[in-house]
């Protein structure tokens, strides 16, 4: 049995609201100088952060059937920050709006929602990398529900 339209959305929805709880505690409250830290990634993680935000404007993009991907450089962490939880909403919005998606829900999942979901968790390994861990909690029993996509989303930690 195929999911409808609206259920693939409302996944979509759930998605988003998962990720800003999960990418909130590698994000807010990050220590003074994280932005540069040069860890064992590649990337430092105001490059990441960075990506992350285009990765959300490009979704947006999708959403709307136009595939146009635009690369920005780090800005100051809050800023990126904001932008990172402003473009999850954006995103949000548009998928709860009464308007068909202009491209496969399937493809925005595979896309921009999953390259962003494995983005956090690289932020969140070099948080500890960094001296500055998250601490671990049982994410299935934490409150997460769809149209839930700002910075303020974490509840009290869910313990194991």
């Amino acid at each position: 049995m195929a999911a409808s339209p609206d259920t693939k959305v409302s996944m979509l929805r759930h998605a988003l609201a998962t990720l800003a709880y999960r990418a909130a505690k590698p994000l807010c409250g990050a220590p003074a100088g994280f932005s540069g830290f040069q860890g064992a990634a590649p990337q430092t993680p105001g490059r990441i952060l960075a990506h992350l935000c285009d990765l959300f404007d490009w979704a947006a993009k999708l959403a709307d059937g136009i595939h146009e991907w635009r690369d920005t450089n780090p800005g100051a962490w809050e800023a990126d920050t904001a932008r990172f939880f402003a473009g999850l909403e954006a995103l949000d919005r548009r998928l709860a709006a009464d308007r068909p998606l202009g491209c496969d829900a399937e493809r925005l999942f595979q896309g921009p929602i999953a390259d962003a979901l494995t983005h956090v968790g690289q932020l969140a390994m070099l948080r500890r990398l960094a001296g500055a861990p998250i601490k671990g909690e049982n994410y299935y029993k934490a409150s997460i529900e769809s149209g839930r996509t700002g910075p303020g989303q974490p509840a009290p930690v869910v313990e194991f």
